[in-house]
């Protein structure tokens, strides 16, 4: 059986094409008593106005792109959730893309994205370089960045307050009376990175201690990255008595490293994340961490982008607190300093 069109409807109310077409969009060039009559019949009908169509009369898709790093990220799967849950809430369709961490790929993506005519764009962790900014900028389509890695180049973005928190956290491994503490970073992270290392050097300060420059090392956010540079930490004479680790997913190749050394965690040497991503409580031993609200962060992006969608174009960077979760992997030195 076919589905009602507008034809049909409009056979049935005896009146022209275009005059159910208005009074479907709620025109006031139908008078009220045929428009009633007209929407009735459409309910009795089954009729339901096609995405598309709807589109045509609104100028809006009612669909929202999603740029990701990888989708095989916890803390993206995070981030996502709570942008559909928002978007459901406002009755909005998402169409997810995979950037797989290439600026270039990123852009190839945000720009199809504009094609396919999605009402807005959140881009997540993004690395889109100064190169691509004044293209990005003459896109009609408003684009909000979650945890964006270029300070400054947008005028719309979510962010962890990175510094806040990493300075917590260093402050509690200092607070257990570590004194030489290893700071494996995330080559690629730019404006996290640089953030959290800030909020870790501010820590030490404080409490009167000197970083040392064979303590501050890089991998690439990944497993494999933390595994290889806190393989370099070990190398040395002297090694850190804990380190700290951009995120979890460094944290994972740092202590496996630490294990094929035939060290303990913390007996040896005390590990902390960043994120909290799911696994964290699930490693041996679980992971000392800052907490990264993801689903609020998601929230809060999609949020932005329907009040910039209404019209909306105050300016907003927000910066969103961490909660330090204290586990098993951090615990006082036991060896004399």
């Amino acid at each position: 059986m076919r589905p009602t069109s507008i034809k049909d409807i409009a056979r049935l109310a005896n009146v022209s094409h275009s005059t159910v077409s208005r009074a479907l969009r709620d025109s006031p060039l139908v008078n009220h008593e045929t428009a009633a009559e007209i929407r009735r019949l459409a309910d009795k009908m089954g009729y339901r106005l096609s995405a598309a169509a709807r589109s045509l009369v609104t100028q809006r898709t009612d669909t929202i792109g999603v740029v990701v790093t990888t989708i095989a990220d916890p803390f993206a799967a995070g981030v996502v959730e709570g942008i559909e849950e928002a978007a459901n809430e406002h009755g909005l369709s998402v169409l997810l893309a995979n950037s797989n961490a290439d600026p270039e790929r990123e852009l190839r993506v945000v720009r199809t994205l504009e094609e396919r005519r999605v009402d807005g764009i959140i881009v997540t962790a993004s690395r889109v370089g100064a190169l691509y900014i004044p293209e990005l900028e003459r896109m009609q389509v408003p684009i909000v960045l979650l945890n964006n890695q270029h300070p400054g180049e947008f005028a719309h973005s979510v962010m962890i307050a990175n510094t806040e928190a990493s300075e917590a956290l260093a402050g509690h491994l200092i607070g257990l009376g570590h004194r030489q503490i290893a700071y494996l970073g995330d080559r690629f992270g730019r404006e996290s990175d640089a953030e959290r290392f800030e909020g870790f050097r501010r820590a030490l300060t404080a409490a009167g201690l000197k970083l040392e420059k064979r303590f501050v090392v890089h991998g690439d956010g990944r497993p494999e990255g933390g595994h290889e540079a806190m393989a370099r930490l070990l190398e040395g004479p002297r090694r850190p008595t804990a380190v700290f680790c951009y995120n979890d997913m460094s944290a994972l190749g740092a202590l496996l490293a630490i294990r094929e050394a035939g060290l303990r965690v913390p007996a040896d040497i005390s590990v902390t994340g960043f994120d909290d991503l799911y696994l964290a409580q699930y490693t041996e031993p679980p992971l000392t961490t800052v907490r990264q609200p993801m689903r609020r962060m998601g929230r809060l992006a999609l949020e932005t982008l329907i009040q910039l969608l209404a019209g909306d174009r105050t300016k907003r960077n927000l910066k969103v607190p961490g909660e330090l979760i204290i586990r098993g992997s951090t615990a006082a030195p036991q060896r004399k300093l």
